[in-house]
This record gives structure tokens, C-alpha cells and sequence, in this order.
């Protein structure tokens, strides 16, 4: 399981296996090509998680490393235990030593980002679009509950009206730094975590209008120096309006969770946010019901009623949701936010308790469900080789469809292409060869890919319009893995590498 996830083609294994092969390295990549990653039904050779491998078969001796994208992967002590155990059971194997890493936090596609962005591998939107749900509260217990998990988080307080992160953090230096030369904002810190809120400005609140606060926002998030983040929590303001499009439209965000509490009024405004999402193209992945229920007697209260949380679920789609307490305390029921009060997150003053763990559920779930988006839009649009053809798969679709990259070309709908106001086609057909083929296809957020040409053009192609384009063929044909039978992918993938090898041998 990863975020961030990086799949590699089947070529670029080849030489790799051709090399380990020899010397015992084929007995362990077929014992590791078992474990299969839970999440994306991949094993994790396939996915490239094994690297170094050294193999001896003369002194039993196997090393490797597991790279995975994310050290907040919450199956990585299960990778660990069953590669030592599949590798220990070859006859030949008397040692093995598994070292565990993660890749260095980066964006999916960095081109067009603030630099300060550019080593953010998530970032998370949380939401409500109404105040007073306990929106802050999630926002901080969730980012303190990813860094529990090994991850390294930063958290961007987007309130500036009334900035909440101040009163529920308690870092020792409570105001921003600038660097003078570069102009960069330095976020404080609280127990390893990075904040940046207009409270820590030396201005408490703000009193100004829309167009003025969008400003601020945008220049506190894409001044400051984030570093390599693995995830960004944006604690979003109450509402749908300037800011909010403004945090949607400067930075891809990967994903939102919604927060709402069992109330018919917090409902209808949480289903705004999910609307404006929805339309920005920004997967909502799950939805928190704050201030749900409490514990009794041996019997659950549900004070405020229920179903909203449910309802936001089955009318939207959303397949995650997850029910948060009033909490008792002292012998006094009290909502939960009141923990952040004390400038402690809950999950920190209580890293045991039901909330904590509560938290940790729904930081696991942020986890598999920002790795399985990420890893769809990376493979979303491709470039197949072998078929000279385009390959789309567009995230929440089943089957792939493949498109001729001339046709791609010509249909390009920017301003170089067709006169803005006339609606005149300027791209003619006979100026796109029949031939030409993508130099890169880069992902452009979770709407649309970025397609370099060899003629200097880079073309923004959002999903929609792939989609409406005439297709090459709906399904792949037999690709050189696909008699393989049940072979497993290592042992497949090293098949066709000693062909490739040998056919290379023949021709010289």
C-alpha cells in the first residue's frame, strides 16, 4: 500500500531481473511476487517496491530493501514479516535481512506548482462549509494522527477570519518567520507537525473584504517553505465562496473529507461543498459525523438525531464514513472539539483512547484512498509503445480505451489551436503528422494530463475530452506477459527478458 505510487513499466525491470537472476535472485522475486498489496490486487515486485536485491545461493545469504511511497503505509509491518518469511522458506536461504524505506515526499506532477509545493505529496482538503461542526478539530486530530503513523505532515490553517489552529496547538514559537533573502515563510512547529495560520501572523483576525483575504490565503500557502511533506492538511473556512475556489484552484488537491455533524441544516450545507468539489474535480473519501452519539449506562444516546452523515454517504457516493462522540469527561458530556482547547490534540493528550482510535481509522483510510487516486491519475493517460497508441483510462471507469496520438493532436482546443472568438479552427489537419508521437504525458491535477509534443507544443487534455475523441479500440490486445497462464509476474516478466536479451544477442 502507498500514496504517491509510482508503478514502473515492465521494461524497465527486465535488465534488473536478467542481472539477479543468475545468482538466486529469480527464487526470491517469485517468493516475493506472492505478497499482494491489499489495496491496488498488485504484487509488490510488479508494483517496485523491491530494490538491492542481493541474493548468494553459495552462502544463503539474501538482502533487500522495501521502498515503499509513503511511511505512513499502514500494511508495512505486514510487508516486512511476510518477505522475511516467504524468502527464509526457499531451501537455499539462511539469512535474510529486509530493510524498509520510503520514497522522498513529492508531488505527482511538480510542473506549474509553487515551489514550495513541489515536495508535497498530498494535499487534503477538510470541509464542512458550516461552522460549528468540529471541522478544526478533525482537521488537527487527523494531521496528528498521520504523523503518529510516520508521516510527515504540515497543516495550513485557511481561516483567516477566524483562524482556529492557535488556540488548539501549542507550539513555543507562536509567531511566522520570513527568511529576508528569499522572502519565504517559515511555519512553526508543535510536536514535529508544521503549521502555518494567519493567528501565528502577529494578527490574531482579520477584518477584510473577499478579494483581499483570497490574497493572503494565497500568499501564505505558496510562500512558505513546507519542505518535503507527505500530506497537507488544509483546515478549509466555513462556506463556497472566493476562498474556498481560490484553495481549489492554486493547489491540485488530491482529495477532501467532508465533515458534518447529525443536524438536517448541516447537511444541506455540507451537499454545497460536495457539489463545489465534485465540480473542481476533487474525490471527496470520506465523510466524518462529528458530535454523533454517547456512551450511557451500557446504552448509545443520539441527541441530535441521525442520518445526515448517511445521508451525504448514499446520495453522493461516498463510500467512507466514519461517526465521532460527544465525549464524557470529568462526569460533564462535552463536544469533542473542547480537547483542543487545552492547546493539546486529543489523539496526542490520549494516544489509547476510543477518540484516538477512532482517528487512526480514518488516517488509515486517508492513506489507501490518496494512494489508490494517485496511483489512478499517474496511469490515467499513457502512451503505449508497442500499439504507437494513447491509452486512457480515466480514474472511476472499469475498462481502458485507446486513442491515435495525431487524432489527440488535432483535437487540441487552446487559443493556438482555434481563434477564441470566431471559433475558427487554426490547426489544420495536414499540420499534425500521422505519425507523431507524445515526448510526455504528465498528470495536470485529477481532471486533465499535460501532453508534450515533439513539435514544442504542450497540450492540456482534460479527461472529458479524451473521452469524446473517436477511439483506436476498446480493449487491449495479447501483450507479451499474456500467455503466461498462471505464472507469476516475476517469473513472466524474467521470461520475456531473456527473449529480449537473446533477440538482442541474435541481431549483433
Amino acid at each position: 500500500m502507498s500514496s504517491n505510487l509510482r508503478f514502473v513499466t515492465l521494461e524497465s525491470f527486465f535488465f534488473f531481473f536478467v542481472e539477479v537472476a543468475t545468482n538466486g535472485g529469480h527464487d526470491v522475486l517469485v517468493a516475493l511476487s506472492t505478497i499482494i498489496d491489499p489495496d491496488f490486487g498488485a504484487d509488490i515486485v510488479t508494483c517496485g517496491f523491491v530494490k538491492d536485491l542481493q541474493a548468494d545461493k553459495s552462502s544463503g545469504e539474501v538482502a533487500f530493501r522495501l521502498e515503499l511511497t509513503t511511511p505512513a503505509c499502514p500494511v508495512k509491518d505486514m510487508f516486512e514479516q511476510q518477505a522475511k518469511e516467504k524468502v527464509a522458506a526457499l531451501p537455499w536461504v539462511t539469512n535474510v535481512k529486509v530493510t524498509m524505506s520510503a520514497q522522498p515526499a513529492k508531488a505527482l506532477a511538480a510542473e506549474g506548482l509553487p515551489r514550495s509545493l513541489q515536495n508535497v505529496s498530498n494535499i487534503i482538503a477538510v470541509s464542512s462549509c458550516k461552522g460549528g461542526v468540529g471541522k478544526s478539530t478533525v482537521a488537527v486530530n487527523l494531521a496528528y494522527s498521520l504523523a503518529g503513523m510516520g508521516a510527515k505532515v504540515g497543516i495550513f490553517d485557511a481561516d483567516v477570519y477566524g483562524p482556529s489552529l492557535p488556540t488548539m496547538v501549542s507550539p513555543e514559537l507562536r509567531v511566522l518567520q520570513m527568511v529576508e533573502d528569499t522572502k519565504q515563510i517559515i511555519p512553526t512547529e508543535y510536536l514535529g507537525v508544521k503549521l502555518v495560520s494567519f493567528g501565528f501572523a502577529g494578527q490574531g483576525t482579520a477584518i477584510m473584504r473577499g478579494p483581499m483575504v483570497s490574497g493572503v490565503i494565497n500568499q501564505l500557502l505558496t510562500t512558505t517553505d513546507w519542505g518535503e511533506l507527505d500530506y497537507l492538511i488544509i483546515d478549509m473556512p466555513p462556506g463556497t465562496g472566493d476562498i474556498q475556489l481560490t484553495l481549489c484552484q492554486v493547489v491540485p488537491l488530491t482529495a477532501a473529507v467532508i465533515v458534518t455533524t447529525p443536524q438536517k441544516l448541516a447537511f444541506i450545507d455540507v451537499a454545497k461543498g460536495v457539489r463545489m468539489f465534485s465540480k473542481l474535480k476533487v474525490p471527496c473519501l470520506a465523510v466524518v459525523e462529528n458530535m454523533c452519539y454517547f456512551d450511557a449506562d451500557g446504552k448509545r444516546y443520539y441527541p441530535f438525531g441521525r442520518g445526515s452523515g448517511k445521508q451525504v454517504v448514499q446520495q453522493f457516493g461516498i463510500s467512507n464514513l466514519f461517526e465521532f462522540p460527544i465525549r464524557p469527561e470529568a462526569r460533564l458530556y462535552k463536544a469533542l472539539s473542547a480537547a483542543g482547547d487545552s492547546g493539546t490534540p486529543e489523539v496526542v493528550h490520549d494516544p489509547q483512547g476510543d477518540v484516538a482510535r477512532s482517528f487512526s481509522e480514518l488516517g488509515v483510510c486517508v492513506v489507501q484512498q490518496c494512494a489508490k487516486i494517485r496511483q489512478q491519475v499517474s496511469t490515467a493517460v499513457t502512451y503505449d509503445e508497442a500499439m504507437r497508441a494513447i491509452k486512457v483510462k480515466v480514474p472511476g471507469t472499469e475498462e481502458p480505451f485507446y486513442l491515435h496520438p495525431a487524432t489527440v493532436r488535432r483535437n487540441d482546443r487552446s487559443a493556438k489551436s482555434i481563434d477564441e472568438w470566431t471559433g475558427e479552427q487554426k490547426l489544420r489537419y495536414g499540420d499534425v503528422r500521422e505519425d507523431i508521437e507524445p515526448e510526455a504525458i504528465q498528470p495536470l491535477g485529477n481532471y486533465a494530463v499535460m501532453i508534450s509534443w515533439p513539435d514544442g507544443f504542450n497540450q492540456v487534455a482534460p479527461y472529458d475530452q479524451l473521452e469524446a475523441l473517436e477511439r483506436l479500440v476498446d480493449t487491449p490486445p495479447g501483450g507479451a506477459l499474456s500467455s503466461a497462464g498462471n505464472e507469476t509476474a516475476a517469473s513472466a516478466i524474467l521470461k520475456h527478458a531473456k527473449a529480449l536479451k537473446e533477440a538482442g544477442a541474435a541481431k549483433m
